[in-house]
């Protein structure tokens, strides 16, 4: 059941909203106020997608596995520098 990187992007494109009224224009949910980066916390916790739909009615699976492509994405640079903080 792999999906393609067209499909994924679709996927994404889809499911991922930007709107600077919810969430202070954060990567959210299909406009839902639920942020991508909270998605990634909680699979980071150990939380499956499973517990995660228990938890949230309103999500579907695709809208994790959308978060998961997104975040992908995001890692997909060029070339990464290390700056001194």
């Amino acid at each position: 059941m792999g999906t393609s990187k067209t499909g994924s992007f679709e996927m994404v494109a889809d499911r991922i909203t930007i709107d600077p009224e919810i969430c202070h224009g954060k990567p959210c949910i299909r406009g839902l106020r639920y942020p991508v980066e909270l998605i990634l916390e909680l699979l980071s916790a150990e939380m499956t997608i499973d517990e995660i739909l228990a938890d949230y009615d309103d999500l579907e699976r695709n809208d994790i596995l959308a978060a998961l492509a997104f975040a992908a994405r995001l890692t997909q640079v060029q070339r990464m520098q290390a700056t001194m903080v």
